[in-house]
């Protein structure tokens, strides 16, 4: 809702409760009158007007307050949206690499790019050595890069 639209209705409520105090203050004063025999130096009368001036100066408040809402300007919302870059895959360059350095290549494209150098190993059967001198010859030539990960290594695929 709008801020002029909760002011409307702050200030209904507080229209509504000053009928209400002045319907309970009437009745209590003809409550007073009947049954009170002192006249007007009796207790009840101080009594019912202190109620009535705290009565109505609650309903003032509200009403204040419903004024303020109505008549302030509402606050202006911040939209912030998230824009995903679209990163433009290259077709990566496989010319001038070795049967093994296209496996490499080929396995990570598969893997989504990433994968972790023992499980490449695994993959290929080949030893840790020769893994190695791969992923050298492919981090020389800026297709991959490896990340060290505790034990292990993370092998990325670069997007050129």
């Amino acid at each position: 809702m709008e801020n002029k639209q909760v002011g409307l209705l702050i200030i209904g409520i507080a229209i509504v409760m000053a009928i209400v105090v002045f319907i309970f203050s009437s009745a209590l004063q003809g409550i007073i009158t009947a049954t009170c025999s002192h006249g007007p130096t009796c207790s009840m009368n101080s009594t019912l007007k202190m109620q009535t001036w705290i009565s109505v100066s609650l309903v003032f408040l509200v009403l204040i307050i419903g004024l303020v809402i109505m008549f302030s300007k509402p606050s202006e919302k911040i939209i912030v949206k998230k824009v995903k870059e679209r990163i433009q895959k290259k077709k990566l360059d496989l010319s001038g690499l070795d049967k093994d350095e296209k496996k490499v290549i080929g396995i990570l494209q598969r893997e989504n790019g990433t994968m972790f150098q023992a499980t490449l190993t695994e993959e290929l059967g080949a030893g840790k050595v020769k893994i190695t001198r791969i992923l050298d010859k492919l981090e020389a030539k800026q297709l991959i890069e490896r990340k060290r990960r505790g034990m292990n290594n993370v092998v990325v695929l670069k997007n050129n």
